[in-house]
């Protein structure tokens, strides 16, 4: 990223952010603290595609985002390994299962096979982080997320097949 300051006699500081994409973000910060934020898709577009006007407490909180103050994403690496090692799938229950009709926690999935349901798609409906008394149905799709073995097996069990 290619940064530049300008001095902007008797308004401010003028910063310009170059991205790798070849994008701009200028920011213009006045003496009196307002702040303005002009985006550029194409950097050498002389008018901004779009602008935001933001305090100097506003300002102060995106730049803390940006550093990573309340967030801070998993590094490349941690990423692959994770990636490598827990898989989530998108399973149909079927009517053979022997899932139907019993709850999450009557069935003991993530005992039987290490699998967590994550979700539940009913028709329209979506079930978020179900409870474990949540009741499965013939036709649910499952959202479940776990070791790629565990997934095996629980694919096995949701189509009826036994699994050991």
């Amino acid at each position: 990223m290619l940064v530049k300051m300008a001095d902007l006699p008797g308004i401010g500081k003028k910063i310009s952010f170059i991205t790798a994409e070849e994008s701009m973000i200028v920011l213009i910060v006045h003496h009196s603290g307002k702040r303005e934020m002009y985006f550029f898709h194409d950097a050498d577009n002389d008018e901004a595609d779009f602008s935001i006007n933001l305090t100097a407490d506003e300002t102060r909180e995106m730049g803390a985002q940006l550093l990573g103050a309340v967030f801070q994403p998993v590094d490349t690496d941690k990423m692959k390994l994770f990636k490598s090692q827990i898989v989530t799938e998108w399973v149909k229950l079927e009517q053979s299962s022997t899932l139907v009709n019993k709850s999450i926690g009557e069935s003991e999935i993530r005992k039987r096979t290490g699998v967590t349901i994550v979700g539940i798609f009913r028709g329209e409906e979506c079930i978020a982080s179900p409870e474990i008394d949540e009741v499965l149905k013939t036709g649910d799709t499952l959202m479940a997320i776990g070791k790629q073995e565990a997934i095996t097996n629980f694919e096995k069990l949701c189509e009826g097949e036994a699994i050991s």
